[in-house]
């Protein structure tokens, strides 16, 4: 992805239904897998959007049900969002006003370090690498908006 696409209003932006198209490869091991399914960012009475996520995920051929739930709340300026686990805990900030954001999440020994891109008003992509002791993975989710 080359041209990067400025959101103003982050939390306006994502609201909705988007399919996702997710692969998963772990780099040491070489196993690769993938999800398939849909998120919600549906409105939080506090503000703020729910963030629900539910599909089929395929590892090492065998296909299971997988759900996350985030919290998307919002940041200081409207291009940003405070990004939280389902029980509150911070995940990262999210800034989309140019387009583009990285964000890093220290967890435990391992760090998470994630590259958001907006294509258009209806695709946006991120891009997690996973490092540390235990973990050597990349993670690469597509969104496209439904309706």
């Amino acid at each position: 992805m080359t041209g990067f696409w400025p959101v103003a209003d982050v939390l306006a932006h994502l609201a909705g239904r988007w399919r996702v198209d997710r692969s998963v490869r772990d780099l040491a091991g070489g196993d690769e897998g993938r999800f398939e399914g849909c998120t919600v960012f549906s409105p939080l009475p506090e503000g703020g959007l729910l963030h629900e996520e539910s599909g089929l995920f395929t590892w090492r051929g065998v296909e299971r049900p997988a759900t996350r739930t985030l919290r998307f709340l919002p940041g200081p300026g409207p291009g940003t969002a405070d990004v939280r686990f389902a029980d509150g805990r911070p995940f990262h900030h999210l800034d989309l006003g140019s387009g583009r954001y990285v964000a890093e999440h220290p967890c435990a020994a391992d760090l998470y370090r994630g590259e958001f891109t907006v294509r258009d008003a209806g695709h946006w992509r991120s891009v997690w690498r996973v490092g540390g002791p235990a973990k050597d993975l990349l993670l690469v989710t597509d969104y496209a908006r439904v309706g």
